[in-house]
């Protein structure tokens, strides 16, 4: 059986954003450094907690829990937001080792704190991760409700990040339904932001479910290419869970085309990874699939039959210790073949019973799940139906905006227009006024020049008349006796 892992996009991210670059024997300081701020503390052991949250879950639990423990010494405000970021690594430790009970009550418990700081960021993320958890126990419609939740919130804050995660997991709704072409449009749909955001675990992650659908449809070149391109990146991120589900997928494919060998290659490098970060269901999965390549190299090999066995008991282990009915029953079919191939009927019917009862009771589970597809694809249409009427209100809005910007273009435009006319009737006037007043001023100084010059000759005609005055006097008083001059001589005749 081909066992194809979906990636499920967590947004838990935008709540950590100290950089898990940084050595971790720095951080581990920083925590042990009682001297230091209790939020410099917390800082510290929530990102080494959060960067083993895949490879090293069980580690990462018991930090978040001491976080958790220091968080509870701050402030109330402050205390509750460090507290939720606990709880959302002990929620993603659960989940990446399949208790998706436990994973669900921390989620909701880190839910709770977000509403109560009134955190809409995070209130949106815990949404997303806990459609993750349901989508993983098969519950589309409850899984869907939160989603959707997700990515109103995402729209509502403009958060493109959040909006690309939420797109991807909506495009594993549809996955589940096989409806391949609504899968690859919304995972395009997610791809296309992650790449315009940089994400690369996000890029990662849609490349790998691309691939998964391509596989789907025998499009086994498109598939291993997409896979390829998830592996790198998660390589590079330094991601084992996500190598691992590479790992699986590309065995798969292999599988597929009957190349058991390179198959099995794959599938024990993902088992290895699985079993290195504790992640029991994906040891089921990998236990299930390379049963399965050993019965099908069983034909060459006899002793492969054994092996298909072991793993087939080991797989039946697991997968009911964390209650996977699904790859208990698989595991039940490999063991009746491989007891079939080794001549043991008995047995090989005891385990073909076994493998019969569960189909039968999945069968009946399967009734309620198209109950639950119905209601998922409904929920699906109508919201889609919602987003496309938001559009076209958004579009009639724009265009009204648009209309209402152009007239009041033109009003600007007809005022600037009119200022502009008066401007040059004015200027008009005034170039007017001005030559009327130059050439009065030319007037002016015409008759100025007139009047200077008659005052002028004037002036020289008064200084004629004077000096032929003063002319006179002298000759006159040349001419006449003066008055003493007789006087005085009519006095001497008179004696």
């Amino acid at each position: 059986m081909r066992k194809l892992y979906i990636i499920f996009n967590l947004s838990f991210l935008i709540f950590h954003s100290f950089c898990f670059s940084q050595n971790t024997d720095s951080l581990w300081n920083v925590y042990n450094n009682k001297s230091k701020a209790d939020t410099n503390r917390l800082k510290a052991i929530d990102a080494i907690a959060w960067s083993l949250r895949d490879n090293n879950p069980d580690s990462a639990f018991i930090l978040a829990q001491q976080a958790l423990n220091l968080a509870n010494t701050l402030p109330l405000e402050e205390g509750k937001g460090w507290a939720a970021k606990a709880y959302s690594t002990m929620g993603v430790t659960f989940m990446n080792t399949g208790n998706y009970p436990k994973a669900l009550e921390y989620f909701f418990k880190t839910l709770g704190l977000r509403e109560e700081i009134g955190d809409k960021k995070g209130i949106g993320t815990c949404y997303n991760n806990i459609g993750i958890v349901y989508k993983k126990q098969s519950n589309y419609p409850k899984s869907l409700e939160y989603y959707l939740k997700s990515l109103k919130i995402s729209e509502d804050m403009g958060n493109k990040k959040s909006m690309a995660y939420c797109y991807s997991n909506i495009g594993n709704v549809y996955y589940a339904q096989s409806d391949y072409q609504k899968t690859l449009e919304y995972y395009f749909k997610g791809l296309k932001i992650n790449e315009e955001t940089g994400d690369k675990r996000g890029m990662g992650n849609c490349f790998g479910n691309i691939g998964n659908v391509y596989a789907d449809q025998q499009d086994y070149p498109k598939a291993l290419e997409y896979y390829s391109k998830s592996l790198q990146l998660r390589i590079t991120l330094g991601d084992k869970y996500g190598v691992g589900v590479c790992y699986g997928n590309i065995g798969s494919v292999y599988a597929d085309q009957s190349d058991y060998p390179k198959a099995l290659e794959y599938h024990l490098k993902d088992l290895k990874i699985k079993q290195e970060i504790s992640d029991k269901q994906g040891i089921g999965i990998c236990y299930v699939n390379i049963a399965a390549l050993y019965n099908k190299l069983s034909d060459s090999n006899t002793g492969n039959c054994q092996k298909a066995i072991l793993y087939s008991d080991s797989c039946v282990q697991i997968t009911r210790e964390i209650g996977d009915i699904n790859n208990e029953r698989i595991a039940y079919k490999n063991l009746a073949l491989a007891y079939s191939k080794t001549g043991k009927y008995k047995e090989a019917y005891n385990y073909h019973v076994k493998f019969k009862v569960l189909t039968d009771s999945i069968f009946n589970a399967d009734n309620s799940k198209q109950l639950g597809d119905l209601k998922t694809k409904f929920e699906v249409e109508k919201k889609e139906a919602e987003l496309k009427i938001k559009a076209e209100a958004e579009q009639e809005k724009l265009k009204a905006i648009a209309a209402e910007e152009k007239k009041r273009q033109r009003l600007v435009l007809a005022l600037v227009s009119c200022v502009l006319l008066l401007v040059l009737v004015f200027s008009f006037f005034l170039y007017k006024r001005f030559k009327v007043t130059q050439k009065q001023k030319a007037v002016i100084e015409e008759q100025k020049q007139k009047v200077d010059e008659a005052y002028v000759l004037l002036h020289e005609k008064n200084k004629e008349v004077m000096d032929s005055i003063h002319y006179a006097r002298r000759i006159q008083r040349a001419l006449i006796t003066s008055e003493k001059y007789i006087e005085r001589h009519l006095n001497r005749m008179m004696k």
